[in-house]
């Protein structure tokens, strides 16, 4: 099995996590800078994640509100989804966040995690509970 991708894209940072070989477990990878909508300055990182890791397929958050609506944060999700699809020949899959940001804060709240050591891992932290979502879902 090729490797999962998993996304938590937000206006300055993107979270970024990945799946093992079994496609079994999500770990945390990086958090991407970038100031939205400005797709060309994390490009060339995509184009290194997706070669490295042989990627076929990413998994991107998607922000919805509780009702199910899909508000700016999902749009703006949805847009990225498209840029990597055009640009990379990927599947995305849009996977249901909701409360997935809120769940990770806790996690690391538990761990009595600092709010500044706190604030350096959530993306990553919140790409890992969507990829294990997803991964989840898949076995």
């Amino acid at each position: 099995m090729t490797k999962v991708l998993g996304l938590d894209v937000g206006s300055k940072t993107i979270g970024v996590a990945i799946s093992d070989d079994f496609g079994w477990t999500a770990q945390g990878l990086t958090t991407i800078h970038w100031k939205e909508p400005e797709y060309k300055s994390v490009e060339d990182t995509f184009k290194q994640l997706i070669d490295e890791y042989t990627i076929e397929k990413v998994v991107i958050g998607l922000p919805k509100n509780m009702n199910g609506s899909i508000g700016f944060r999902g749009e703006a999700s949805q847009d990225f989804a498209k840029f990597l699809v055009d640009t990379f020949s990927v599947d995305v899959v849009m996977w249901d966040e909701r409360l997935t940001t809120m769940a990770a804060e806790k996690v690391l709240l538990e761990a009595d995690m600092s709010r500044a050591k706190r604030k350096k891992v959530i993306d990553k932290m919140a790409a890992v509970m969507i990829l294990q979502g997803y991964l989840d879902s898949q076995s």
